[in-house]
């Protein structure tokens, strides 16, 4: 195929688009419900700077509480307080055209919009002249309420985002959809002594609108990102796109679609189907890897037996002229290629750690040096747990050198003296801890208190640049808005550290564009 397209909703600050575009697809339209995360966007996306806009603009609001020239107040207001369609200011008109524009706005209420003005539903379904219409709609919902990092809350609004993004693919008709979140969707949440699978409930959904369901557990560190992030993945392909598909699959990949098939007919026969009808494919699984090994899915593992490093991404920005890592080459000459070499490298900025925070981010590397029964004890030591640790403990923490003053390190002569060091240094934070440098990184990495540096003499949280990184972000994408947020803001804004977390990491993105591809490539070819 030429070329390929995709509207993208949730989009974020575009690490999805971003991978999606380095294989071939051209966004026709996105959706992002944050103003701050649109900046962002806008930006590398279509080269707008929206805090300094003085030219039409392809970012358009749905509903606002302030005016088109009141651009400043747009970029800093609250989601939860758009007004509802037609009680407040909006970018969109009868005549006005979504082609190839970000639309600021949630995604219920864009819906509303698309049902109210179907010549616009009927103009994305066509992708706007395209030849064979639209491609593939894909995003990641919002999934904090399913994540078993989060409070998991059964009744949260966000829940029914899936189902939203199900709506607008009914309306808009793509070959393919495809839905990126968090491996807590698979767990079950107990409601009214029953249990309710979110990820088998979406796959329904779909089903019932004609797609048939492939769904995944993936994680993102087998699609070269250096961070240790599970994922769930759900591909729908469309009933006569699939029919057209399936006869020029191989063996293995006909397989995948067994149970895909049988769940879809029992679901159209009886209107309704019990729990395990359908299945996931779960890469974290040996017996399971051949799946994605000789099938389409093999972008996925690539580099499973190859995994990056949090050293990988980062180490080269410690000292300036430094070789860069192969990951490095990887994100920039794959996501942005063809870019003149940066004159400054943009989000870098060194955060100020006190001297305090800065001896406690010193504990924290060494516990991630020791053995788990010793790295037990000292951690609850420092939490105020105990007060007293054993001989091997107190011997092992004794060997390593903390820091007593700016830059200054020193040995503990005795236990006792080790023991007050902890003691003036507890804390009641429960996921900060400091990277390992020849390991991905953790999946919780959004704000700049979720980790420190590797580094003996790095005793600070991370930069945008370096979370970025991590995240396989190029160093020519550029982060806008508010550095970090705090607080109740931290309730509605989405600032660059949150921007990055957030985010579809840009290597995963390019995985999951080849395996579209390759999919829609088998639809093209001719009989």
């Amino acid at each position: 195929m030429s070329h390929l397209n995709h509207i993208e909703l949730f989009a974020g600050c575009g690490g999805l688009s971003l991978g999606l575009e380095s294989v071939g697809f051209e966004l026709v339209m996105a959706n992002e419900l944050s103003p701050m995360a649109a900046e962002t966007f806008a930006y590398n996306f279509f080269n707008e700077e929206l805090d300094k806009q003085t030219q039409e603009s392809q970012v358009v609001w749905l509903s606002s509480k302030f005016s088109k020239d009141r651009i400043k107040e747009r970029l800093r207001e609250d989601p939860r307080t758009y007004p509802e369609l037609g009680e407040g200011s909006t970018d969109l008109g009868e005549n006005t055209t979504l082609n190839k524009k970000l639309v600021v706005g949630n995604i219920v209420q864009l819906n509303q919009w698309l049902e109210q003005n179907p010549s616009h539903a009927s103009e994305l379904k066509n992708a706007y002249g395209e030849k064979g219409g639209l491609d593939l709609v894909s995003g990641g919902p919002p999934c904090q309420s399913f994540s078993m990092a989060g409070l998991r809350q059964f009744d949260n609004k966000r829940n029914v985002l899936p189902w939203e993004f199900a709506k607008f693919v009914q309306m808009t008709q793509p070959k393919v959809a495809l839905l990126e979140n968090v491996t807590g969707i698979l767990r079950a949440f107990d409601v009214e002594d029953k249990k309710f699978y979110a990820w088998f409930e979406v796959a329904k959904a779909f089903a019932l609108i004609n797609y048939i369901p492939l769904c995944l557990h993936i994680n993102a560190k087998y699609a070269g990102v250096a961070q240790n992030r599970p994922r769930f993945i759900f591909l729908g392909i469309r009933h006569d796109i699939f029919e057209n598909i399936y006869p020029k699959l191989s063996g293995n990949e006909q397989k995948l679609f067994k149970k895909s098939l049988s769940f879809v007919e029992q679901l159209k026969q009886s209107g309704s189907v019990e729990y395990g009808a359908l299945n996931y494919f779960d890469v974290s699984h040996d017996d399971q890897v051949s799946t994605f090994n000789d099938t389409f899915l093999h972008p996925l593992i690539k580099y499973k037996n190859n995994v990056f490093s949090v050293q990988d991404a980062i180490d080269d920005l410690r000292t300036q002229g430094s070789q860069k890592s192969k990951y490095i080459d990887l994100i920039n000459s794959t996501l942005m290629p063809n870019l003149e070499p940066l004159e400054k490298l943009k989000n870098h900025d060194l955060r100020n750690n006190g001297i305090h925070v800065q001896r406690r981010f010193r504990i924290y590397q060494i516990l991630q040096t020791l053995d788990t029964s010793i790295k037990k004890e000292a951690l609850d030591l420092l939490k105020g747990k105990i007060s007293l640790v054993s001989e091997k403990t107190a011997q092992t923490l004794l060997s390593y050198d903390y820091l007593v003053n700016l830059n200054q390190y020193a040995k503990f002569s005795g236990i006792d003296e080790l023991i007050q060091y902890f003691n003036e240094h507890q804390t009641k934070k429960q996921t900060q801890k400091a990277l390992i440098a020849n390991q991905p990184a953790p999946a919780a990495l959004s704000i700049p208190d979720d980790a420190c540096h590797y580094h003996h003499d790095e005793l600070r949280t991370l930069t945008v640049r370096e979370m970025a990184r991590i995240q396989s972000f190029p160093d020519h994408f550029e982060f806008r808005s508010k550095v970090t947020t705090g607080g109740q803001m931290r309730q509605f804004e989405v600032p660059q550290y949150t921007q990055v977390g957030n985010a579809v990491p840009p290597l995963l993105g390019q995985a999951l564009g080849n395996v579209v591809k390759s999919l829609l490539d088998l639809h093209d070819v001719k009989d």
